[in-house]
């Protein structure tokens, strides 16, 4: 295995779509359906990289971002939007509220797990 992913998404066929892309290059996929419990997860299994939709039913990306960033056990772990959000300004707020890094749907099937790679080849472990 390459590493362990939380993706924190509430469609579920985005879902499927995001652990499919990332099991079949030999990532352990954990799934979240929504913020609350993505962070229960975070917080339970030791996870490499997050992914996390912003528009969850509970709390949204950007309170799970800030909980995550303020913890200071978890604060490394690299956080990646992917969301349809694609306004003017949209990405800057996202990287300024805690977020390293920014996908939009939908999703690039061919070049998803490399922009993902990226942010893992980027982590830098204590």
């Amino acid at each position: 295995m390459h590493g362990r992913i939380l993706a924190i998404e509430d469609n579920m066929l985005s879902l499927e779509l995001i652990t499919y892309l990332l099991r079949a290059f030999g990532y352990d996929v954990l799934a979240a359906s929504d913020g609350t419990e993505g962070l229960e997860l975070v917080h339970r299994e030791k996870i490499d990289l997050i992914i996390c939709d912003i528009s969850l039913p509970d709390i949204d990306g950007f309170e799970v971002a800030r909980q995550l960033k303020n913890d200071p056990e978890l604060c490394r772990i690299p956080l990646i939007a992917v969301t349809a959000l694609a306004m003017v300004g949209d990405r800057e707020r996202m990287l300024a509220s805690g977020f390293d890094g920014y996908i939009s749907k939908p999703i690039d099937p061919a070049a998803f797990v490399q922009q993902i790679e990226v942010f893992l080849n980027n982590k830098t472990d204590l």
